[in-house]
């Protein structure tokens, strides 16, 4: 008996090994594409990976936030909605994967923004608060992730350019941001890592000292 229950476990193994090879293969072809300014490829082929790997909540992740990436730029509303409810869907299914996930707190702050930065008129009111609500837990839930840090700041410097009031308080925040991008490490190389570059424009270009 033993030699069959060995023969089993290779096999297993072995299945595993490919999955994940496979897994990888497409997540870095993913990125290659949107490296590449092929964000929409890029999404397609996070699309297919979240229909395969159901448990990993990176490839909806991902295809959430190309949506929404790509939302803050649009006019036609129409092609607005339709992004922003695909964000929406994938968004949902990657927190149903994984809760209380400060990464997609972030992101989920972003589609509103997206719409706020749409028709501040229309949304602003009605969303302004969620936002700042999410910024909030997700600092709870991850105070030194840079993202989170980095997010909330640029958040709190939009509202007080609303209200005509002073960015600088919030410079501190960006500059812990920076700062904070320098020592965090990904779980994996798939992992979100963004943000430096983002964060060193807004220093640059709101914190003049």
């Amino acid at each position: 008996m033993k030699q069959p229950i060995t023969l089993c476990i290779v096999l297993l193994m072995a299945t595993a090994s490919i999955a994940q090879s496979k897994y990888e293969t497409g997540m870095q072809k993913a990125f290659e594409l949107w490296e590449a300014d092929k964000p929409w490829e890029a999404a397609n082929v996070f699309e297919r990976i979240a229909g395969v790997e159901s448990d990993n909540w990176l490839p909806p992740y991902y295809v959430s936030q190309i949506n929404v990436i790509n939302s803050f730029n649009e006019k036609d509303e129409i092609i607005l909605k339709a992004q922003l409810d695909k964000a929406l869907d994938y968004l949902n299914r990657a927190k149903t994967i994984s809760k209380d996930n400060a990464e997609l707190l972030v992101l989920e702050a972003q589609y509103y923004t997206a719409w706020i930065a749409y028709d501040g008129q229309k949304y602003g009111m009605k969303y302004a608060g969620k936002v700042a609500e999410l910024y909030n837990k997700a600092a709870q839930l991850a105070p030194d992730n840079p993202r989170v840090v980095l997010g909330k700041a640029e958040w709190d410097m939009g509202s007080a350019q609303f209200f005509g009031q002073s960015m600088e308080p919030y410079c501190n925040d960006v500059e812990r941001a920076i700062g904070l991008f320098e020592t965090f490490e990904p779980e994996t190389g798939f992992h979100p890592s963004y943000g430096r570059d983002r964060a060193q424009e807004i220093l640059k270009t709101n914190c003049k000292k």
